[in-house]
């Protein structure tokens, strides 16, 4: 498995362990996505820390998440972006739209605000 995943009370935690986030990658973290929101999950944290390659695929399964977080009225968090990273979701005006923290820590204290 690419990623790992941590559930707690308040949020999921979905770590990911590849260095690419592209389309060998994102069918797997779509459909695990979809399997942590039908479990009743709505808050999610998704840590790019890892990750130094991200491609149209894999921007499609970050909006995957934000679209479930949404959906279920809960929120959503990416974290731990790499620069190539950084810049493909800020060229593609992701980061206007989604919640992005420079680390996990800063993305778990968002949920201890709301809470």
């Amino acid at each position: 498995m690419s990623f790992q995943i941590d559930k707690t009370e308040k949020y999921t935690i979905i770590k990911l362990l590849a260095e690419k986030l592209d389309s060998n990658l994102s069918p797997a973290l779509k459909s695990e996505l979809v399997l942590i929101s039908s479990d009743g999950v709505k808050n999610m944290i998704i840590d790019l820390t890892d990750t130094r390659y991200c491609d149209s695929s894999g921007l499609s399964a970050i909006l995957v998440a934000n679209r479930l977080c949404k959906n279920s009225q809960g929120v959503f968090v990416l974290c731990g972006l790499q620069e190539p990273v950084k810049k493909l979701i800020s060229i593609s005006q992701l980061d206007t739209i989604l919640n992005i923290t420079s680390t996990l820590i800063e993305a778990k204290e968002i949920f201890t605000i709301t809470a």
